[in-house]
């Protein structure tokens, strides 16, 4: 998934920048951020559910040590920090 996601980002992000006119360009470019950030803000949301399940029953520090991060940083993710 991430080769196949980087491509076409790396695709699309070329595709823009030769985009002759600027004002097109912009507006393009502004097109794919908020499209970008929709999906940032999607995968937040899993992660903060993927979070708080693997918390039922656990410590922070052992929801952080399945993840390879901190127990606190597992914590602020459930948060939405």
């Amino acid at each position: 998934m991430t080769e196949a996601l980087t491509s076409t980002i790396e695709s699309e992000t070329g595709r823009l920048a030769q985009i002759d006119d600027p004002v097109e360009r912009f507006r393009a470019a502004r097109d794919f951020r908020e499209v970008m950030a929709a999906g940032d803000r999607i995968a937040r949301e899993m992660e903060r559910a993927a979070v708080g399940e693997l918390k039922e029953g656990r410590p922070w520090r052992a929801v952080g040590e399945l993840l390879g991060i901190s127990g606190s940083r597992a914590e602020q993710i459930a948060k939405g920090r």
